[in-house]
């Protein structure tokens, strides 16, 4: 396996020098440089001519300037990279830097949605094959896999931001508004859980009734300006999530593996009361500090509890802690909903990653980053949960019709055994491969959508310097995409070794 990684290194190695050495002679091939400045009546355009010459190494030839940018990269190995200016003078480096951290924070969330959505439905689609909720899952992927992305990020402009912040002046429900919702919600949980009639009848009684008296009193209590979550509902979503990992994983059988999903709830409970004055004001530091207690916690309530299933329970523990994090977490955010309407009662604009000289706590800056965040990534979210459905899809039926999973069901292992032990770990071999493919992809992908929420991204920097007709910007979102894709193939293969021991030979 080391040599394997060490020759895929080698030859990843070659194929960004070789792909770096053409863009860049496409780039500075693709127009003049000085154009604006050669045009323009500026008494000093002679000044700025040679200034921009300087700046851009024009008087160079293309080869010494390509040589130059290669030995900045080379830098990168003793973390001192050297990415060159753009043609205004400024470091490339550090524009790459923002543009990076601004790209990723948007990529990474559509990606870790879109996995877990597309695999999910993937499967229940696979599970209930031919069924309503399949063929309306499969019309739903095929629309949205189809949409233009500039065309839904502007319908979501209209409606996410421009109309919501008009609405949340009031935010009352009408009673037409309220039956409509409910029974459109009805109808697609009676045809999620599906059932004989009687079930579905009941599944969308009670959906109806409840989204109505939701709706309602979210209505009179204007709960959309003052919102919050409480203990009792982060305690009983916590425990609700222990309690179905617990099932996915072990079944409820193993009583150590649930004990451990619901000590380790009990425990949050207690660090919801003792954190609560710590996280009124904290910072990212003090964040990732209690994160990581958390982890530590959940690892060790699931060693207290593991006996003979100790692996198994502490991956339900970790994974119960970390819900219970984010959903406290979430509790304080939300509180602090009122607090950023008063700074800022328009919250969700339609340019920008954030509100410039916005002045106010932690969680005003981070409820404006988050709203901020929220249309952007439901576009790409959107456009990459329709191919992971489709593929899980796929993959699952491909899986399910094969020998062993018969052998399975003949021996009479329960049906979440045989999907979850069996096909789906089968089935992810195929998931691995769109997943390094679309990881790297968002990233070079995200241009368009970027553009149009005004993003100060990678697709921003990659425009700009292409624009310019100035390599060193486009060299540099060069440099991270193609990176990003040869690293995310190496861990996929990886992956398929992990997934599958024949692999390895």
């Amino acid at each position: 396996m080391t040599k394997f990684i060490l020759r895929r290194l080698g030859q990843s190695l070659l194929v960004l020098l070789g792909g770096s050495l053409l863009l860049y002679v496409l780039v500075i091939n693709s127009g003049d440089p000085l154009k604006d400045l050669r045009e323009s009546n500026a008494k000093n355009r002679e000044y700025l001519i040679q200034q921009r010459t300087s700046f851009m190494g024009l008087d160079e030839p293309w080869y010494a300037r390509y040589w130059d940018w290669l030995r900045g990269v080379s830098k990168c190995f003793t973390l001192n990279c050297d990415l060159g200016t753009n043609r205004s003078g400024t470091d490339v480096t550090a524009l790459l830097g923002n543009a990076v951290a601004s790209t990723l924070r948007l990529v990474i969330l559509a990606t870790v949605l879109a996995i877990i959505i597309g695999v999910l439905v993937g499967i229940m689609t696979a599970i209930r094959q031919y069924s309503g909720f399949d063929y309306v899952v499969t019309f739903m992927a095929f629309l949205f896999y189809s949409l233009p992305v500039f065309w839904v990020a502007v319908l979501l402009k209209e409606y996410g931001a421009i109309r919501f912040n008009d609405w949340i002046v009031e935010p009352t429900f009408s009673p037409v508004q309220i039956i409509i919702t409910a029974l459109v919600i009805g109808f697609a949980l009676q045809g999620i859980l599906g059932g004989d009639r009687k079930r579905r009848l009941l599944t969308a009684g009670t959906a109806i009734v409840f989204v109505a008296a939701a709706m309602f009193y979210f209505s009179a209590v204007e709960w959309f300006r003052r919102p919050a979550l409480g203990v009792g509902v982060v305690v009983l979503v916590a425990a609700a999530f222990a309690v179905g990992l617990t099932v996915l994983v072990v079944g409820l059988s193993n009583r150590r593996v649930l004990y451990a999903g619901l000590t380790t709830v009990g425990a949050g409970l207690v660090s919801y009361f003792v954190t609560m004055p710590i996280l009124e004001d904290p910072s990212w530091g003090i964040i990732a500090v209690l994160g990581l207690v958390t982890v530590v916690v959940g690892a060790a309530v699931g060693w207290f509890w593991g006996g003979e299933s100790r692996r198994l329970a502490m991956t339900v523990s970790i994974s119960t802690a970390v819900m219970m994090g984010i959903l406290t977490v979430a509790d304080h955010a939300i509180s602090n909903w009122s607090g950023l309407l008063k700074l800022k009662p328009r919250p969700i604009s339609t340019i920008g990653s954030e509100t410039p000289n916005l002045v106010g706590s932690f969680w005003d800056t981070f409820l404006d980053q988050g709203t901020q965040l929220i249309l952007p990534t439901i576009v790409l979210t959107l456009i990459s949960v329709a191919s992971y459905t489709r593929y899980t899809r796929s993959s699952m039926l491909e899986v399910m019709n094969q020998d062993y999973v018969r052998t399975a069901r003949s021996k009479g292992l329960s049906e979440r055994v045989v999907i979850v032990k069996h096909a789906f770990r089968n089935a992810l071999i195929p998931i691995t491969t769109i997943v390094a493919f679309d990881f790297a992809g968002l990233i070079g992908g995200a241009v368009i959508t970027e553009k149009v929420f005004g993003w100060k991204g990678m697709g921003e920097l990659f425009q700009t310097g292409l624009s310019n007709v100035d390599p060193a910007p486009v060299m540099a979102f060069f440099l991270v995409t193609g990176t990003a894709a040869i690293v995310m193939n190496l861990v996929a293969d990886l992956a398929y070794a992990a997934l599958d021991p024949r692999i390895r030979r």
